[in-house]
């Protein structure tokens, strides 16, 4: 996957279902054997700073929430908060 993308960054993916559903706190869906999406922030210090658990289709974190908040706490961050 970095490879495709180019991303500079850690890429977690590959999870096995519904086994590691558990392990990301992501809702496992019987029925249609499906998981439903489990977006996570991560800073660099490798703490999850945002979460957003889905149990449908609707609750995913889009792009420019994230590079926004991102960039909030980036602000904060040097402003010593």
């Amino acid at each position: 996957m970095v490879e495709r993308t180019g991303a500079t960054f850690p890429i977690g993916y590959g999870l096995k279902v519904p086994e590691d559903a558990g392990k990301v706190g992501a809702y496992w869906e019987d029925r249609r054997k499906i998981i439903h999406a489990t977006n996570f922030i991560i800073d660099s210090d490798k703490k999850v700073t945002q979460a957003c658990f889905a149990t449908g289709p609707i609750g995913r974190i889009v792009a420019v929430d994230a590079l926004s908040s991102i960039r909030g706490a980036k602000k904060r961050k040097a402003q010593g908060g």
